[in-house]
Formats: structure tokens, C-alpha cells, sequence
């Protein structure tokens, strides 16, 4: 096992890979920007390093600065998180060179499945369902026109490279079909440096389904079962649940097997999500591969008692996978929701600014993953996430109960949040019923009343 690792990030998710490292008995090493000074895993960890200023471009997106944060700090592997440099695979490579441990796969995997256009290649050989489309990325107009009209109108424009919503341009016609394609362009070259683009035809009011998956060096692979990440906004996830209410158990089963055969193809190995397009008639098409830990890790680990950065970590070290698929059991259900320093009354706007007092939610079957404190300052260099609130329970009716009940006794006080946003969604009929699709936040907005708006988002000054 290591002695030493590096952590490549930030806020709440650098905080769970530090208790995963106490409990194996692993010292950790954090990076941290001007801004982040007073961030709690800074506090947390053993070791830290300032890396540079706040600007994500001169701190946790400079490999060169990390390395040598490893080096001097005496570090032998290096786990990269979620986001920043997580699914770079660059560094990955950068990272073998200066003979630290990758806690992730490989860098020939990550560039495989992180190209989304080669990954659905991957998929089709793995005998997976795939959503009519491009075949491959589009460099030409005119030729991508010819394709989409093949393929039927409405399509969905994807930034090749990348992910979380950027590069992506919904088309309904040949009419605007130049505007979105030049747009997306622009925007895929703006957030991952690369303009490669590809498109599919979109799907209407589908049900986005994630699987997650385990698999060592060793050929080992299974998966934990899925998460319904359906409610969302501008394809940002806003409360995942697991299991999804609208699988069933043959379509899971069918789902799962899709799933691993995808990991074996492209020889994954570590912790990763497969993630589904699922129609109303429950037929499903692949939609991407996460190289990398999921911000909603915990809504399974929850429901299965399977640490996932922990076996991250056991796996980069070379342990062998002692799961088999026969021992994963999903045990009740379990609903998360992320918490945002967003205002949904002004669109979403990121808030900014010093939390004077907060109070997260704890009783049974209540787990909270945060990074923020009494007097912290939410810089406004990085994402809003202040935490995130998982609830457990035997059934989902109890877990929706427990949900409304933690997010009721959730204070936050000098930030405006997403949580009086996220209890109204609790709430309603159409959620609990389980009968909702990716399209159900839009349609939330616009029957929620307005006067649940004014009573659940007032916010102290």
C-alpha cells in the first residue's frame, strides 16, 4: 500500500479521499491555491502545499506545479479527484513518467474513453446499443448537414472531448443547424481546448441512467448497480437516486452486463460510470464513460457498503478486486442532492461570498459530504458545490421522508443555496411518483407557485 499520496484537488471531494486514506493508514499530501488557505482539506490533510493563485488555471490545472508538489513532498501516487486534471490523459502520463502512482486508469484508456466519438465505437464493438448519429466526429458543414437529415431532426451537437453540459447545442431543424454547429465549436474549443465535434439524435424526455463500475488489472470487473440522474438542469445533475424507480430488475440486469462489457473493451481499470440514455419503452444507448470517481459516489456506497475510494486506492496499489458480482446486494434506497451556493430566483446565479453560520442535517440514514464551515468563504474561482446530503433508508418512501426532513433542518445563512429549491422538489407529486425524466426540472419550473418560491428561498441577510 502507499505511504504517501497527493491530492490533485479540492473542497469536498479532496476531504473524502483524505478519511479514506486515514482508515488505511496512508498520509496525504494537499494542493491548495491562494484561495483556498483556509479550506478544510488543507486542515485535514498531513501535509500541504500551496500551489498557486486563484485562478484554476494557475493552480489545480497546472500539472508542472502538482509534479512538483509529489516530488518534494515525497509522494508515491497521486488520486486526481473529479474535474480539474481528473480524465486529463496527459497527465496521467506525466504522472508515470515522474513514477507516481496514477490512482485512475490508464492514460490510453482515458484517451479512448474520454474522446466521446472513439468511445462509442468502443460501445459498438461491445455489442451496446448506441444512438443513431454522426458516426465519428464532424469537421465539415456541409457533410454534417447531409448526415443529420439522414439521421432525422431533432439532433444533439456534442463537444467531442470534455463534458458537464459545455459544447452541447440542441438542433431542431436544417434552418439553424449551421448557427449550432459553429457555436458548439466555439464552445468545445473554449472549455477543452479542443473544437472536435459529433452529434446524435436526440432522444425526447429520456431517462439518463449511470452505471457504476469496479475493475482491476487483473481482468476482474463488476458493477454496483445504477443511479437515476434524471433531475437535472441544463444537463447538470440535481439529485440522483438509487435505484432508479424506473428500472426494472431485467433492464438492470441487461444494463449491468452492457456496463461491464463496455470496461473490458476498453480495459478499464479502477473506479468508472457507464452512463445510459433510456427511452420510454426502455430501450437504452450508450451515452459516455466517466474515467474517473463520481461526484454521486456516495448515493452507492449508501446502498451497497462498498467504499469506492477506498478501492480506488486498493486497486492502483495492485490489490485484487475481492468483490464478485454475485456479492453486490442494493440494500433499501437511497437519494441524493447537491447542495449549490446558486439563487434559482436570478436563473442560478452563482453566491459567492462568506457563510456566517450553517448547520447540516444528521439522524439516521443521513450522510453529509461537504467541505464548508462557519465563517468559510465560497470563492467564486471554482464550482458552488457546498456539500452534498445523501438519505438511506429501508424503502424510497422513508428515504424521500428523511430527504425533506434533512433538507427542512438544513441553515445556511450569508449564501443563498439550492436547498429550499431542492425540498420543493421533494415534495412533488410527479418526483415521488418516481414518473419523471430528464425534461422534469424545466417543467417544475413552470408549475412550481409562486408563492412556495417566496416562503422556501427567502434567505437571511
Amino acid at each position: 500500500m502507499f505511504e504517501k499520496i497527493i491530492i490533485a484537488n479540492r473542497g469536498e471531494i479532496a476531504v473524502r479521499i483524505i478519511r479514506a486514506c486515514r482508515e488505511l493508514s496512508i498520509k496525504t499530501l494537499a494542493v491548495y491555491s491562494e484561495a483556498d488557505v483556509e479550506s478544510l482539506h488543507v486542515h485535514l490533510a498531513d501535509e500541504a502545499i500551496c500551489i498557486g493563485r486563484a485562478a484554476a488555471s494557475e493552480s489545480y490545472l497546472r500539472s508542472d506545479r502538482i509534479l512538483a508538489a509529489a516530488e518534494i513532498g515525497n509522494a508515491d501516487a497521486i488520486h486526481p479527484g473529479y474535474g480539474f486534471l481528473s480524465e486529463n490523459a496527459n497527465f496521467a502520463e506525466q504522472c508515470r513518467f515522474c513514477n507516481l502512482i496514477f490512482v485512475g486508469p490508464s492514460a490510453k484508456t482515458m484517451k479512448l474513453m474520454g474522446d466521446k466519438a472513439a468511445a462509442k465505437e468502443v460501445a459498438m464493438s461491445a455489442c451496446v446499443p448506441t444512438v443513431a448519429g454522426s458516426d465519428g466526429k464532424i469537421f465539415d458543414e456541409m457533410a454534417g448537414l447531409r448526415r443529420a437529415q439522414e439521421v432525422g431532426f431533432p439532433i444533439l451537437i456534442k463537444a467531442a472531448l470534455g463534458g458537464g453540459g459545455k459544447g452541447m447545442r440542441l438542433v431542431h431543424s436544417a434552418t439553424s443547424f449551421a448557427k449550432e454547429f459553429s457555436l458548439a465549436q466555439l464552445e468545445a474549443k473554449k472549455n477543452f481546448g479542443d473544437g472536435s465535434i459529433y452529434f446524435e439524435k436526440y432522444i425526447e424526455e429520456p431517462h439518463h441512467i449511470e452505471f457504476q463500475i469496479l475493475a482491476d488489472r487483473y481482468g476482474n470487473v463488476i458493477h454496483l448497480g445504477e443511479r437515476d440522474c434524471s433531475i437535472q438542469r441544463r444537463y447538470q445533475k440535481l439529485i440522483e437516486e438509487v435505484p432508479s424507480p424506473f428500472v426494472s430488475v431485467e433492464l438492470r440486469q441487461k444494463m449491468g452486463a452492457a456496463a461491464v462489457r463496455i470496461a473490458r473493451a476498453c480495459e478499464y481499470e479502477g473506479a468508472g460510470t457507464v452512463e445510459f440514455l433510456v427511452d420510454g419503452r426502455g430501450e437504452f444507448y450508450f451515452m459516455e464513460m466517466n474515467a474517473r470517481i463520481q461526484v454521486e459516489h456516495g448515493v452507492t456506497e449508501e446502498v451497497t457498503g462498498v467504499d469506492l475510494v477506498k478501492w480506488q486506492l486498493l486497486i492502483a496499489a495492485g490489490e485484487r478486486l475481492t468483490i464478485r458480482q454475485e456479492d453486490v446486494k442494493i440494500s433499501g434506497h437511497a437519494i441524493e442532492c447537491r447542495i449549490n451556493a446558486e439563487d434559482p430566483r436570478r436563473n442560478f446565479a452563482p453566491q459567492p461570498g462568506t457563510i456566517k453560520n450553517i448547520y447540516l442535517p444528521g439522524g439516521p440514514g443521513v450522510r453529509v459530504d461537504s467541505h464548508v464551515y462557519g465563517s468559510y468563504t465560497i470563492p467564486c474561482h471554482y464550482d458552488s458545490l457546498i456539500g452534498k446530503i445523501v438519505a438511506h433508508a429501508n424503502d424510497r418512501k422513508l428515504a424521500i421522508i428523511r430527504m425533506e426532513t434533512a433538507l427542512a433542518g438544513c441553515f445556511i445563512d450569508g449564501v443563498a443555496s439550492t436547498v429550499p429549491f431542492q425540498r420543493a422538489i421533494i415534495l412533488d407529486p410527479v418526483f415521488q411518483s418516481g414518473s419523471y425524466s430528464t425534461k422534469f426540472v424545466a417543467d417544475f419550473i413552470g408549475r412550481m407557485p409562486a408563492d412556495l418560491c417566496e416562503k422556501k428561498w427567502e434567505t437571511k441577510d
